[in-house]
């Protein structure tokens, strides 16, 4: 995808309408009429064991968490239909991160507030025993009082606060006014969103995404008491060379978006968003002076994920989850009734040497079913029948292979007459990986580990828990649904294949 910013990021997904009713809250009778449940039920894209909405629009997650034995996920959310705008709070409960139960809407925009026109991310915290949300209201507003500068749609962006109600976290209570009513004196912002707080000792610590005109994105970082009295302390980090280049145009109005800050092994993990992709840095902080050093970086996910967001699990695992961006086009969103999903729950854990890991989370492992298993033989033509025998019926399966380095090889996941993920590896090129043409970095292993999640119009894929790549494809109308696998290279090199079909998580692809 390309490196663009935010807004262009979302025109380029949404066309024309969409952008055109930035800040505004739209009538569904004058864009879009919701299809029927059994239209939705029975798309054959949509997925069958990633969350999303029963209809509409959904995109980043927000304030994931663990309370009261259940699992909560909130994200943003578009009530009249399937495109951006009108952002809402939409809400989830699992008792496993898998299964989920649809809830209310947690959050919608308050008339004459500071979120009028939207209820945009944020995160959710603990505070004496109640939940609390920190999140961005934002308004339109002359351009001169705006932190997003888009002429007749420019809006102010400022942190507001919810207290929940309820043990569901069913219905909360607005603070009657931001909690941080402005940027830092000063400062020159592209953007001023996505407050994302934590608990160090005594106090309060809080990441703001934002940007620096002329120069690119950065990472704003503020103290507290009580997280209603905010002190800016300074930027914890922000653009330098040598972060994932950007032409200059893009800098100048760059913002690093839902950035989350937090301890992971024996460092710090800082993640970000910024035209189109996803990026990590580990490395050092320095709890006295609140300064953060870089180590190592990366990207979070090669593919069509963006803006995610983690938790702890009941365990104390970090969990990260993404939002799974559509790629057709807004008119074929708009007709279907849906658009947009979130990721898989991924585990994240740091190595020694400060690199990053990243594999789904063991919960996913009860929806397998029948196991298909590749078996290896010295006899080529033998294998190759297996192979080609083996099938994910419906789109919905798990696929699992693991191949030693001794040769090329390129496997190719689609139907009989389409293909839709192809991964290829050449040993002259230990470093790197090729999936769907893009090449992906990667360290020497004697063995490399595919594992590979087909459901319906999306596959989530990892490379030795080092690379993901999330892709979307939407096969035609005339397309066999039932996935197959096709090889080229030796076998024989082969360890191990497995298939698993996965249940779905409803009996009528609405996820409730």
């Amino acid at each position: 995808m390309m490196r663009i910013e935010r807004r262009d990021f979302l025109a380029g997904l949404l066309g024309t309408v969409a952008v055109s009713s930035l800040g505004q809250r739209l009538s569904a009778a004058a864009v879009f009429a919701t299809p029927m449940h059994s239209s939705l039920a029975g798309d054959p894209r949509r997925p069958q064991f990633h969350l999303l909405p029963t209809a509409n629009w959904m995109n980043d997650p927000n304030g994931p968490i663990y309370y009261r034995g259940k699992y909560h996920i909130f994200y943003q959310y578009n009530p009249n239909g399937a495109f951006w705008g009108d952002m809402h709070w939409g809400h989830a409960m699992s008792a496993d991160m898998v299964h989920w139960k649809h809830l209310p809407v947690a959050l919608a925009p308050t008339q004459n507030s500071a979120d009028a026109d939207g209820c945009y991310s944020g995160t959710t915290v603990m505070q004496d025993g109640r939940a609390v949300i920190l999140y961005t209201g934002v308004r339109l507003v002359p351009e001169v009082q705006a932190t997003i500068k888009e002429g007749t749609h420019s809006m102010r962006e400022t942190q507001c606060m919810a207290i929940a109600n309820d043990a569901e976290l069913c219905t909360w209570t607005k603070l009657s006014g931001p909690v941080i009513a402005a940027p830092p004196p000063g400062l020159a912002v592209t953007g001023f969103r996505d407050p994302s707080p934590w608990r160090q000792g005594d106090w309060w610590y809080m990441t703001i995404g934002s940007g620096i005109e002329g120069e690119g994105g950065a990472v704003l970082l503020y103290k507290s008491k009580d997280l209603c009295q905010w002190e800016y302390l300074h930027i914890l980090v922000q653009r330098e060379g040598s972060i994932a280049l950007v032409t200059e145009n893009q800098a100048k109005r760059e913002v690093w978006e839902c950035p989350e800050f937090f301890a992971l092994g024996k460092k710090h993990l800082l993640i970000y968003s910024s035209s189109g992709k996803t990026y990590w840095m580990a490395g050092k902080l320095d709890s006295q002076s609140m300064q953060f050093k870089p180590e190592t970086t990366g990207v979070l996910d090669y593919g069509s994920f963006y803006a995610p967001k983690t938790q702890l699990d009941k365990t104390g695992k970090r969990i990260l989850w993404g939002w799974i961006v559509e790629t057709r086009k807004a008119e074929e969103q708009k007709a279907a009734g849906w658009a947009g999903l979130m990721s898989l729950p991924r585990v994240l854990t740091l190595r020694a040497d400060g690199r990053l890991e990243i594999g789904v989370a063991a919960e996913v492992e009860q929806l397998r079913q029948r196991e298909q298993s590749l078996r290896i033989t010295a006899d080529e033509k033998e294998n190759c029948r297996h192979l080609e025998a083996l099938r994910v019926e419906n789109c919905c399966g798990e696929i699992l292979c693991t191949v030693l380095k001794g040769g090329p090889f390129a496997l190719t996941i689609g139907s009989e007459n389409e293909s839709w993920l192809t991964l290829k590896y050449d040993p002259q090129h230990p470093g790197q990986i090729l999936v769907d043409g893009a090449l992906l970095p990667l360290e020497e292993h004697k063995e490399l580990e595919l594992q590979l999640y087909l459901d319906s119009s999306v596959i989530e894929l990892f490379v030795n828990r080092q690379v993901a790549f999330t892709k979307r494809f939407y096969f035609s109308e005339n397309a066999k649904r039932a996935a197959r696998l096709q090889w080229e290279g030796n076998t024989t090199h082969i360890t191990r294949l497995s298939v698993w079909q996965l249940d779905p998580i409803s009996t009528d692809r609405l996820t409730t």
